[in-house]
């Protein structure tokens, strides 16, 4: 089911950028061209993709649409450079964590009066773009992480998915055992994400803020300390990881898995098509289940993906909302989703995936839906990503450097030194 429009429009000239991907089917000049920027990768048929989604939305308004692929690695420093010069484009692909920063700076256009229903879309998403009553992006395209398995081994050694931690444990404890040339469950050092469902399930928030404004890490507390040291004792005290994964980020983990190195891994749901891409072989071998919760349920995942916004000041703002309803409108959110093996944005489109009978789609969205979770939003959030402090202490004690009572203390004292401004 559509979503209604967000809003009705007249076309709006727009300032003119030298961009890489032109669509003019309507031919009406420059001035009435909408600039977007799309991350670079995500989609390898992405020209594809854009050429006709372009074309219908000129066809609709009679604005043409340019659109420049940017890479995700200079994606930051591309954006605050175009801020900083004044020659922003009226659309832009964030990433969930950008959101909070350039919201926070005054870049972004308030979506907040334009938007019909914002229960269509996914609330941990949404809620990136969110400050106090504006909103400054909206969902676009979801990731979410799970544990992907090798389902002909667990078969063949009478093996069901786990329900809870210990289960996970246990069942990892007899794969290792009767595959010992596997590894039964990667414990990654650089791959955050992998992280953070053991600190949310074990009851803990990365940072909570308070109501004077300040925020405080609960990565040190009894909760968190716990999740974490269960995570990291599958590698130093169960040996089911392999030590070199000290330094793996979350392709290394995929690598490992489309080797048929591994028997369960935390992915994300996009990894699948690309595993099986890779190595032919495991196609129909490769099965998913949500993170298992501690007791019972699931623990949270990192709802990560892509948000739409638009700049403001460009004169252009209007026409880019309209090109924002136009790319998560079913029809073509559904279609991106399928091609790059991402989830929509809109609830009702998850939905459907969550119906799925494909083994490979269906618990994904199960995790989205019921157990997904954004990090902290916050503006200072991104300098925390970038100074890899989640990483670091998880690499302190997978090193055997430091205990978890330890690493997680210095984390937190981190974490809210970021946070709250140095």
């Amino acid at each position: 089911m559509a979503r209604r429009p967000l809003l009705t429009h007249a076309p709006l000239p727009a300032a003119a950028l030298a961009l890489v991907l032109a669509t003019t089917s309507c031919g009406t000049g420059e001035d009435e061209t909408l600039t977007v920027w799309i991350m670079e990768g995500t989609n390898p048929d992405a020209t594809g993709f854009f050429e006709e989604a372009n074309d219908a939305f000129t066809e609709e308004t009679g604005m043409d649409v340019e659109v420049e692929f940017i890479p995700w690695a200079d994606a930051q420093d591309m954006i605050s450079t175009s801020i900083a010069g004044g020659t922003m484009p009226d659309v832009v692909e964030l990433g969930t964590t950008f959101v909070p920063e350039f919201s926070d700076a005054g870049a972004l256009h308030d979506l907040a009066p334009a938007i019909d229903d914002p229960s269509s879309y996914n609330e941990g998403m949404l809620e990136m773009g969110q400050i106090d009553d504006a909103v400054y992006s909206l969902p676009w395209y979801a990731a979410i992480r799970s544990v992907v398995y090798r389902t002909d081994v667990f078969e063949e050694h009478g093996a069901d998915e786990p329900e809870n931690w210990e289960e996970l444990r246990e069942t990892a404890l007899e794969l290792s055992e009767a595959e010992d040339d596997m590894i039964a469950f990667p414990v990654p050092g650089d791959a955050q994400y992998s992280v953070l469902p053991w600190i949310w399930g074990g009851g803990a928030e990365v940072a909570v803020e308070q109501d004077d404004g300040t925020w405080v890490s609960e990565v040190d507390s009894e909760e968190a300390r716990e999740g974490i040291q269960f995570f990291t004792d599958l590698s130093l005290e169960d040996d089911l990881s392999t030590t070199g994964a000290v330094n793996w980020n979350e392709i290394d983990v995929m690598e490992s898995f489309s080797e048929e190195n591994a028997i369960m891994a935390i992915l994300g749901n996009a990894n699948p098509k690309a595993i099986v891409e890779n190595n032919p072989d495991l196609e129909g071998d490769i099965g998913v289940f949500p993170i298992p919760g501690q007791e019972e349920g699931y623990s949270d995942s990192f709802a990560g993906g892509s948000n739409l916004a638009v700049f403001e000041g460009t004169g252009n703002e209007d026409a880019g909302i309209s090109y924002i309803e136009h790319l998560t409108d079913p029809e073509w959110s559904v279609r991106w989703a399928d091609e790059t093996g991402f989830f929509p944005g809109g609830v009702e489109e998850i939905e459907e995936y969550a119906e799925s009978e494909d083994p490979t789609v269906q618990p994904f969205a199960i995790q989205l839906n019921e157990a997904g979770r954004g990090t902290p939003v916050a503006p200072e959030w991104g300098q925390v990503e970038a100074e890899n402090v989640i990483v670091g202490m998880q690499q302190d004690i997978l090193n055997g450097n430091v205990s978890v009572e330890e690493a997680t203390e210095s984390a937190a004292d981190e974490i809210e030194q970021i946070l709250n401004g140095g």
